[in-house]
């Protein structure tokens, strides 16, 4: 089966590039140049564990390409993902600018020899499998071979009987199909989450749609396929459910999954900053209710918020929606608004700490919005590091992938980038641990606190034991500890 993936992107480029592993046949398409030339090179534009190598090896197959002609790698496709981003808007309405621009595209440049499936894999408001439905026809009646067909033979009139039946007759669905296949893909762990996901959803109001995209994805469902080193299959999974729908509900299942997650994030924080309070931990509290089935352990990890592409921006696009249709979403704006003010959890702390800022060097331990990734948007880093220069600190940071993409996206931000943790400690007054990488969990706390002028750590994730920090000499502040 031959597959068109329009954008390369965080999701798109998973998508093509596991697509590819699994022995599809690939294009993915971006008009930004630069990047496609780096992954024709076999370099990955986003850092995820394993994505480069497979990259390499779709490319060494044959089977995975890059190109910036979108008609003719949409003109050999069987199905067309269309992954491009959908940014938010300073409403919170999410910008469908780049769909739209593809869908017409898309419309304008198909061959009408085949029927083919175009797939909705950005994450889209409710009712855009319609709105693309519509933006493809509008494509279409730009399209040479459409308009030709829809005129017949060169001695009939546009308006001419025959004509019309003709025109009535040929419906854009006859070769475009829309479906909305959302993704659940997670930064750090994209690659196992699109082998071994919870669930494949697919949204199509056509059985030829729906049957196309579970024969795409057959080898994940039924997992025959043979594991990349790198992601290895999880002892006794064995199959993947399939949630087939309608495009309606596919799309709100997206929104739905997200806002559920932010929400427990944000629900944990509202417990930890009460547990402060009363003296109670949140690490024992969490550990006691999570063990709930209803209610589960993941997602309960209290700290400095939730940041990433997805959370703000979807929860937002979410409330939107709500209102368009005069609903105000009390729930999920008081999830925004617990998440924004856990941000500022982190500079309190360190006043209470080191009661003055102005003038103080502060360390931060990580950028990156979570593990596992260099993405930076919407990272509480970012935020943190924006309030204490205001205060007047003097701001480091230590990200073991990020600092290089913080330095060329904002340039504004003086903060100035150690090269490893002992770079980072000397000479700080307060180390605030902002993302929890593997690498900060054990080292020679004594050994660091040698170097800053004050041992004060800021545990904005909770990932230390405070006796062995108590033990270091430093005063530990975790979150709802």
């Amino acid at each position: 089966m031959k597959v068109g993936v329009i954008g390369t992107g965080y999701v798109g480029l998973v998508t093509g590039t596991c697509l590819a592993y699994l022995g599809r046949d690939v294009t993915c398409v971006d008009i930004d140049e630069r990047k496609i030339q780096m992954l024709q090179e076999g370099r990955s534009p986003i850092y995820e564990p394993g994505l480069e190598q497979l990259i390499q090896r779709g490319i060494q197959r044959g089977n995975l390409r890059f190109s910036t002609d979108l008609g003719s790698s949409v003109n050999g496709a069987d199905v067309i993902f269309i992954a491009v981003g959908t940014p938010p808007l300073p409403t919170g309405k999410a910008d469908l600018s780049f769909v739209k621009a593809v869908a017409h595209e898309i419309g304008r440049s198909i061959s009408l020899e085949k029927r083919r499936i175009v797939v909705n894999k950005s994450t889209v408001p409710i009712g855009s499998g319609n709105w693309v439905e519509m933006l493809l026809g509008e494509g279409l009646n730009q399209n040479p071979a459409w308009r030709e067909r829809m005129v017949g033979d060169a001695s009939e009139t546009q308006n001419s009987p025959l004509a019309v039946r003709r025109q009535n007759a040929m419906q854009p669905k006859d070769y475009l199909l829309v479906a909305s296949n959302p993704e659940f893909l997670r930064e750090g762990s994209a690659i196992n989450d699109t082998f071994y996901p919870d669930r494949i959803v697919i949204g199509a109001s056509d059985q030829f749609a729906t049957e196309r995209l579970r024969a795409l994805y057959d080898p994940i469902i039924e997992q025959t396929f043979n594991p990349p080193a790198s992601a290895p299959r999880p002892a006794g999974f064995t199959a993947v459910p399939v949630v087939t729908t309608d495009l309606a509900s596919a799309e709100m299942i997206k929104y739905a999954a997200n806002a559920f997650l932010a929400t427990k994030i944000s629900f944990a924080n509202e417990i930890a900053n009460i547990c402060e309070r009363v003296g109670a931990d949140i690490k024992e509290v969490v550990r006691g209710f999570g063990l709930d089935n209803r209610i589960g352990p993941r997602f309960l990890n209290a700290g400095v918020g939730w940041g990433g592409s997805c959370f703000g921006k979807d929860v937002a696009a979410l409330i939107d929606i709500a209102r368009e249709y005069s609903y105000e979403p009390q729930l999920l704006g008081s999830t925004v608004e617990v998440n924004r003010r856990q941000r500022n959890v982190a500079v309190f702390k360190l006043q209470e700490s080191l009661k003055i800022i102005k003038g103080k060097t502060i360390g931060l331990m990580g950028l990156a919005f979570k593990p596992e990734t260099d993405d930076l948007r919407d990272a509480p880093a970012l935020d943190i590091a924006r309030h204490l220069l205001e205060m007047g600190a003097r701001i480091k940071a230590y990200d073991p992938i990020a600092n290089q993409a913080c330095l060329e996206k904002y340039p504004e931000l003086k903060i100035e980038y150690a090269g490893d943790i002992s770079q980072l400690a000397e000479d700080c007054d307060a180390l605030v641990i902002v993302t929890e990488w593997e690498e900060f969990r054990n080292l020679d706390w004594s050994q660091i606190g040698d170097l800053m002028k004050n041992r004060v750590m800021i545990d904005g994730r909770n990932l230390l034991d405070p006796e062995i920090l108590d033990a270091a000499g430093f005063k530990y502040r975790g979150i709802g500890r």
